[in-house]
């Protein structure tokens, strides 16, 4: 499932890079059903500025945040937290950076529409607001 706009940068902090490459790494030798989206992931961090946490932009969706999104055909307003996989929920809005919408929003910033395609055509979502983003919170642990 490739993405559009691949010629863009995405910002990362450099701690969810280290998390993120060791999830790459732990997961070439477990779930094959993963193997795709996996790769979709590496793609998209070949593609990425590393930036230091505390130097985060407040306007970039970092893992652990909580994002406003708009869908740009029906209109319709969607929360989301973009987590790891184990943190999955989709009935608390949790999304894995796995899913192809995960993958999608990692990097991407307020005012931003994220595209890629899906079985019934693209969908296309607009970045509204990041609600909550750890780093503009202070909090680097999570």
């Amino acid at each position: 499932m490739e993405r559009f706009e691949q010629h863009r940068t995405i910002y990362i902090t450099s701690q969810d890079m280290i998390r993120l490459e060791n999830l790459i790494e732990a997961g070439r030798e477990g779930n094959l059903k993963d193997r795709e989206h996996l790769e979709e992931l590496e793609k998209e961090l070949l593609r990425a500025s590393i930036v230091d946490s505390k130097g985060i932009p407040p306007d970039v969706i970092t893992m652990n945040s909580q994002v406003l999104l708009k869908d740009m055909d029906n209109h319709e307003e969607m929360t989301y937290t973009l987590v790891f996989p184990v943190d999955a929920d989709i009935k608390q809005n949790k999304i894995s950076v796995l899913a192809p919408i995960g993958t999608a929003m990692l990097g991407y910033r307020v005012g931003d529409v994220i595209e890629w395609p899906v079985p019934s055509g693209l969908r296309r979502l607009k970045v509204i607001a990041i609600v909550y983003q750890p780093e503009a919170s202070g909090d680097y642990h999570l």
